[in-house]
């Protein structure tokens, strides 16, 4: 049985809400980890169903549990988040699709460079007041501008892991 979402305006619970990273170096034998540990986020769900929104991560807030690479990651040579502060989602369209997977398609704009991303997600959880929405895809980072790659040790793909809980906003 498919469980209706409600149609509506909703609203990203961010204490309740994860976006990680997870990134292969040293030529594959490391995976660095980290979190965004500011997201923000908004969507709507239409009568017909389909949904579109935004969902923004603080691109100083990514922290991998090292302050040295944290700070190299804000840096021109990566996020650039003096110029560039936000990593922005922009869903066009979300659209259900059997056994609770949804498919999301929409654009990622880091470092001002907005390209179209496509993934598949599923929807954990389906209330009448709240929603959880869990995807894992891959981002190419040389998509970005994001090409700083010395001795050739990091990988192209970035992996990023959602968690993502939404309330229904008051009317």
């Amino acid at each position: 049985m498919t469980v209706a979402v409600e149609t509506g305006l909703w609203q990203l619970d961010p204490a309740a809400s994860s976006v990680q990273l997870r990134h292969k170096a040293a030529w594959g034998m490391v995976s660095v980890k980290g979190v965004f540990t500011s997201v923000r986020g908004q969507g709507e769900v239409r009568p017909d169903g389909s949904a579109t929104g935004t969902v923004t991560l603080d691109a100083t807030s990514l922290d991998t549990k090292n302050p040295k690479r944290d700070a190299h990651l804000r840096q021109a040579d990566f996020f650039d988040a003096d110029n560039h502060p936000e990593i922005v989602f922009t869903v066009g369209s979300a659209k259900r699709l059997d056994g609770g997977a949804v498919r999301v398609d929409g654009r990622l704009t880091v470092r001002g460079v907005t390209r179209p991303l496509s993934l598949t997600g599923r929807l954990a959880e389906v209330g009448a007041d709240s929603l959880v929405l869990e995807a894992e895809f891959t981002v190419d980072r040389t998509d970005f501008g994001i090409t700083w790659n010395q001795l050739g040790m990091l990988a192209k793909p970035s992996t990023l892991i959602t968690r993502l809980r939404f309330t229904r906003a008051a009317a």
